[in-house]
């Protein structure tokens, strides 16, 4: 038999026969209004690893975080400024969560190939950017140092090019083909401790490292920062390729600012910038252009192009015009704002 009262017509029914559910005890109706986070616990991201953040506070305390679902959808990365709210006290199995992001100063984003329209951003806040190449063991490679140096150039960092195991190879011939080039060069040896200069070029900033794998940009960190322990690859001596030893951006703390040490990188995309921030990114190249026609394209044929006037008469090094003219020409459409 059934329990439910059935109405010998149902159109009979009305309000009266609705029977309304009190609210459980100790519910509260919804409200719209947000908490304010003026006064939270602030700190910078040091790492992010499935879904968990590393986070030193002001006061010096590396707490785990989690992200606050309404900050899901534009993310969080190393070197972030955040607001935190929970258990901040970094006691072992506790959690706080990341409640706002500061607006970033600066971003460091690149795609794995040129032509995918998914940007990664790898680093917020930072303002230089230290390119590793090795001298030798692998080969350097200058194209991907071009792409590098437009990619700081259009973020706003400043970049710093470090040439290691020049005690193997002299990297003279490599090192010439920057002659012009707004770019600090500092080269170290694996049989001399580092340089005095670039302990010097590290204070009081933010350093992102970037370098494929194999040239040993965790060899150098490790001699930065002695207790950080970051792994070390072997080059392939058949192929020239290292292995990959690092699986995630870290910020590191070092003589008085911040190192962060990045996946190593094989390719870096330039997907999302213009010709124009391309030629801006070759300083030298950028320079001798103010010479060229209006509305000069500066690829072949360029009629009057003073790039090519520069390369004739020994200002500019066929490698770098033709470097630029590779990425320009792998963008597709051209665009030179």
């Amino acid at each position: 038999m059934s329990w439910l009262y059935e109405p010998e017509n149902r159109h009979d029914l009305d309000e009266d026969d609705v029977r309304v559910r009190p609210n459980p005890k100790g519910s509260r109706p919804r409200t719209k209004r947000r908490p304010s986070f003026e006064n939270a616990p602030r700190g910078m991201v040091t790492q992010v690893h499935l879904a968990r953040y590393k986070v030193i506070t002001d006061k010096g305390v590396e707490v785990t975080a989690t992200l606050a679902k309404e900050l899901r959808k534009d993310g969080c990365v190393t070197c972030d400024r955040v607001a935190l709210d929970g258990d901040v006290t970094g006691a072992k199995g506790s959690l706080a969560r990341i409640v706002t992001i500061d607006e970033r100063s600066s971003v460091l984003t690149r795609a794995a190939e040129d032509g995918e329209e998914v940007e990664q951003t790898i680093v917020a806040n930072a303002d230089q950017l230290v390119i590793v190449m090795a001298a030798a063991n692998p080969e350097p490679r200058p194209r991907l140092v071009d792409r590098y140096l437009v990619a700081a150039y259009n973020a706003g960092l400043k970049p710093i090019l470090v040439v290691t195991k020049c005690d193997v190879s002299d990297p003279a011939d490599f090192i010439a083909g920057f002659a012009g080039v707004e770019l600090e060069i500092i080269q170290t040896r694996s049989d001399q401790p580092l340089p005095e200069r670039l302990l010097e070029a590290l204070v009081d900033h933010t350093s992102v490292f970037v370098g494929h794998s194999g040239v040993g940009k965790s060899t150098l960190i490790n001699k930065l920062a002695p207790n950080t322990d970051r792994s070390t690859g072997i080059v392939n001596e058949l192929t020239g390729k290292g292995k990959h030893t690092s699986s995630s951006a870290i910020a590191i703390k070092v003589s008085g600012g911040w190192i962060v040490d990045t996946p190593g990188i094989r390719s870096f995309g330039l997907s999302g910038i213009s010709a124009g921030q391309i030629l801006r990114g070759f300083s030298d190249l950028s320079e001798a252009a103010e010479d060229c026609p209006r509305d000069c394209s500066h690829m072949p044929p360029a009629d009057d192009c003073a790039l090519d006037q520069a390369l004739r008469e020994g200002k500019l090094t066929e490698l770098r015009l033709d470097s630029f003219r590779r990425l320009v020409a792998g963008l597709g459409s051209v665009d030179w704002q």
